[in-house]
């Protein structure tokens, strides 16, 4: 492979894929346009862990995110001439097949790529022994399921790292955190050793910003018409320091906006609390980083600190729980919503009947929307009038027995004809599928042996330990009086929260996050005073079953919300229409808020209106 003539006082790592499905567009945009040292690839979720186990047991050459391939193989000559390295979580659950596809790829175009795979991951051969020492779930407690379907640890920077080291141009890897690609190569290209945890905060930092892609040159930004060419957006560069500092920018020529609040929206994604970022390598500390823009489209990042990890990994595991089906009607004219709640009630009492006269159980869980009304997602905070005339029924269904669900299943296309007038939109028969729920543990490190195997030699990897998590975890910056600070007198006026903040929600099993974020300092006072825990709280109390936890986040003049039990079992195991908490941002930022009149002026007014 070809030596890069690039800087070595910087680093310059492209972001390629989020997740897998994702376009095979930003791989040949980046190697074109994007003057890259590494690309990084994240293709894994929990449930595409599950998939994949299932398809590996039918087939010991499945298992893997084929995309990776597929997406790799047009641009491989150009890769190799001009030095990028790739690194991947692709190999998801059969790292050592994604190499060897790849490698036949590599052949076909006449490219010789040192290609090395990190293994260790997987503890499906230990689960007796995992069962056997009595491991809880880390946020419900419920001890270990019996009916596993994966297991799998979030291995760090290191492994990579050492592949690197031993001249792999591309490494492949099951199950990491997303992150640690990123850091890897920074950890490769600098130096960096285990204990500089302020540097590994920092590298970490831009593995998270690089992960969700798209997501941080403009994708999902709340203020939508400000970013331009949504058909060919940027994908993400970030031009990276020794010192952990660095500038996101994108291709020229690209569609997208990369400004301060866009990638802070992406920082604060699912993190949970920002000062306690947990990962193998480190703990970071996001508290007090600082967003500059230096350019048109182009950010730096910097301010990152970092502690000691802990001694333990965080594993991934999912089981079987039974099978879901999900079905749409479109109701249309006066009256749509209570029509459709109609339809739905008749839906379920039909089936339970016969069911029950097939002899199965009832359903071992029912949800029912009625999408366009703003019930599922608004509750009580809808936004009046008359109701719209044009909704989409959604049903889902949960049930232990897939034959139960198929009776379900044939007898939604029937209302079509025999229930409210208006009913349409039906779009074929639907198939029961398996339901897959996470369960999340932690396991020591020291009983994860992990290695890398290149050009067929395999050699362990040893692992820093870390410290026990009440070693591991600390306070980051506060605002204190900042946050309680008296608003000027005079006049107040009523805005909706969107005026005066930019919002970001995510989820993380059973939990969602949402970041609001001040459009101005000078609004942190609205946003800390008006929207305490309770307020949130109540504002989800038709979702979130569990408690709110407020963070602050002083750097970026920024909230984090923490709701637990708020996505109906979250993931897989959620029957809802957003299992991710997608939506919930968005919601939030209806809340009306007070603020003086004389700032006015310079609140966001929001889109265009034609």
């Amino acid at each position: 492979m070809a030596t890069s003539a690039k800087s070595k006082d910087t680093l310059r790592i492209g972001g390629a894929c989020a997740f897998w499905g994702d376009t095979n567009a930003g791989v040949t945009q980046l190697v074109k346009g994007g003057d890259c040292d590494v690309l990084v690839f994240d293709y894994l979720a929990e449930l595409t862990m599950s998939l994949l186990h299932k398809a590996r047991s039918r087939d010991p050459e499945a298992g893997f995110a084929s995309d990776f391939v597929t997406a790799v193989t047009p641009v491989l000559g150009e890769i190799a001439s001009k030095g990028i390295k790739l690194l991947s979580n692709a190999g998801a659950m059969n790292p050592q097949a994604c190499a060897r596809a790849l490698r036949k790829a590599c052949d076909a175009a006449g490219v010789s790529l040192r290609i090395a795979v990190v293994e260790g991951d997987d503890l499906m051969p230990v689960r007796e022994q995992i069962a056997a020492a009595g491991v809880k779930e880390m946020f419900s407690g419920q001890p270990l399921p019996q009916n596993m379907t994966s297991m799998n640890a979030y291995l760090g920077a290191m492994p990579i790292a050492a592949a690197l080291a031993r001249g792999a141009d591309v490494v492949i890897t099951g199950r990491c955190v997303d992150s640690a690609l990123s850091l890897a190569a920074l950890v490769h290209r600098f130096g960096w050793k285990p204990d500089e945890y302020d540097r590994l905060a920092a590298g970490s930092l831009v593995g998270h910003i690089l992960e969700c892609t798209t997501q941080t040159t403009g994708g999902l930004f709340t203020d939508w018409w400000r970013v331009p060419g949504w058909d060919n957006m940027g994908f993400p560069v970030a031009e990276c320091s020794a010192d952990g500092s660095f500038v996101l920018e994108k291709p020229a020529g690209t569609g997208g906006l990369i400004a301060p609040e866009v990638v802070t929206e992406q920082m604060l994604y699912e993190v949970g609390d920002p000062a306690n970022y947990l990962l193998p390598d480190v703990t970071c500390d996001l508290s007090a980083v600082r967003m500059t823009q230096v350019g048109e489209n182009r950010v730096r990042v910097e301010g990152a600190r970092g502690r000691p990890p802990t001694d333990t990994y965080k594993v991934s595991s999912t089981w079987s729980d039974g099978f879901r089906l999900s079905t749409t009607l479109t109701i249309v004219g006066d009256d749509a919503a209570p029509r459709a709640d109609r339809v739905a009630e008749a839906l379920l009492s039909r089936t339970r009947r016969m069911m029950a006269e097939a002899g199965f159980a009832d359903y071992s869980e029912t949800h029912v929307e009625v999408l366009g009304s703003e019930t599922p997602s608004y509750g009580a905070h809808q936004s009046g009038g008359t109701g719209s005339r044009e909704v989409v029924l959604r049903i889902a269904l949960r049930h232990t027995n897939a034959a139960a669900l198929d009776i379900a299943a044939k007898e939604v296309a029937p209302f079509g004809v025999s229930s409210a007038a208006g009913t349409t939109g039906f779009s074929g028969r639907p198939k029961a599928g398996p339901v897959f729920r996470l369960f999340s543990f932690a396991w020591p490190k020291d009983k994860v042996p992990v290695s890398v195997t290149i050009d067929g030699e395999s050699k362990p990897v040893e692992i820093p330990r870390g410290v026990p998590i009440a070693q591991s975890i600390g306070d980051g910056q506060r605002y204190g009086a900042a946050a309680t600070a008296a608003l000027p007198a005079g006049e107040r006026i009523t805005v909706p929260l969107s005026a005066i903040a930019v919002a970001r929600s995510g989820d993380k099993g059973d939990i969602s996050n949402i970041a609001i974020i001040a459009r101005d300092p000078k609004f942190v006072p609205v946003i800390a005073q008006q929207l305490p825990t309770d307020v949130v709280k109540a504002h989800f109390r038709h979702l979130v079953k569990g408690k709110v936890t407020r963070y602050d986040v002083p750097g970026v003049h920024a909230f984090n919300y923490v709701m637990e039990q708020a996505l109906g079992g979250g993931g897989a195991g959620s029957l809802r229409n957003d299992p991710l908490g997608k939506s919930l941002g968005q919601v939030l930022l209806a809340t009306k808020v007070e603020i003086p009149a004389a700032w006015q002026s310079d609140i966001s007014a929001g889109p265009p209106r034609k």
